[in-house]
């Protein structure tokens, strides 16, 4: 974990790990788009700009969809109404939700779409592995920014997040782990709660929390970054495949929605429906949509567009 990577000489302004891996994954899932949409013969440019739509709306999305399912830690009792709100809309703090995000983004960058008159299933193809490598740079924004965190866990790989971590504060407050020293406990806002390390007024207390760490747990948003660079390779390889228009998207779907399923059964969030969490129950209804998307794109068959084969961009130049 390392929220703050660096600060920028002489203006000591900070670097947050979670913000520059958001600005990479953009920068990234933009130039996969462009490249692939170059490749058809499309305006790469109006990728762009649908890029920078689905970024903002995405953003909120999954903002929004995180504050819902943690909603307890957005509404603490020992923070004023005005602190709550702050911690909801920070999104330098970390905590965005992939699905809330997806959803939204999805809906606007295809109402862009339509207004520039691309062919909606080669634009979703286009964009399904943009999205998953944008989200791989997330996630990896996520461990550093330690949210989005496993069940605790035995294993030699298991990670143990510092004092200043969302996971500590949570282990501790659950009573996991020993009381936090004396010296890192005061009254907040009238009640008796972990000092926040902005608030650290001495030396001692800053070496305390060193010395304080969580329980060993699963790095999920490492397991997840790593799963979405393997859907992004996959899905670029069936691309140039000139599968059926859409079928990308559809393929996507069930990847993505199968294997959040999975990681969902390490992480700590509170069930739904049938002890299913939030994110389960809409993994399981992305695989249903990707499987009735496959179904359906292949039965409209493949769009006419010429999709040159990889390597004859280059081959051309030289």
């Amino acid at each position: 974990m390392q929220q703050v990577l660096f600060r920028i000489p002489f203006l000591d302004v900070p670097i947050y790990g979670y913000g520059l891996m958001l600005v990479l994954g953009m920068l990234s899932a933009i130039q996969l788009a462009k490249w692939l949409a170059r490749r058809c013969g499309l305006d790469a440019e109006a990728f762009v700009t649908a890029g920078l739509i689905a970024l903002v709306s995405g953003v909120a999305g999954a903002r929004i969809s995180h504050v819902l399912e943690n909603l307890p830690i957005y509404t603490r009792a020992d923070l004023s109404a005005a602190e709550n709100l702050w911690n909801m809309i920070n999104i330098r703090s970390g905590g965005l939700t992939f699905y809330g995000g997806f959803i939204l983004a999805t809906f606007a960058a295809l109402a862009y779409g339509r207004y520039k008159r691309v062919n909606l299933r080669l634009g979703m193809d286009i964009v399904a592995p943009a999205v998953t490598l944008g989200l791989a740079f997330g996630r990896i924004g996520c461990f550093l920014n330690g949210c989005c965190w496993g069940e605790v866990c035995d294993d030699p790989w298991g990670v143990r997040f510092p004092y200043s971590s969302p996971v500590y504060r949570s282990h501790h407050d659950q009573h996991l782990i020993p009381p936090a020293p004396p010296e890192l406990t005061g009254v907040v806002n009238g009640q008796l709660s972990l000092i926040p390390p902005e608030r650290f007024t001495s030396p001692r207390q800053r070496e305390a929390a060193a010395t304080q760490h969580s329980l060993p747990v699963h790095a999920t948003q490492l397991y997840s970054a790593f799963n979405s660079l393997l859907m992004t390779a996959l899905l670029v390889a069936f691309f140039t495949l000139r599968p059926a228009g859409g079928r990308v998207f559809a393929l996507m779907l069930v990847l993505e929605g199968f294997s959040r399923f999975m990681l969902e059964s390490i992480r700590i969030e509170p069930p739904v429906i049938a002890g299913l969490s939030l994110s389960m129950v809409i993994g399981l209804l992305l695989v249903a949509a990707g499987a009735v998307m496959w179904w359906v794109c292949g039965r409209l068959g493949v769009v006419e567009l010429a999709v040159r084969p990889l390597g004859a961009a280059s081959a051309a130049q030289a």
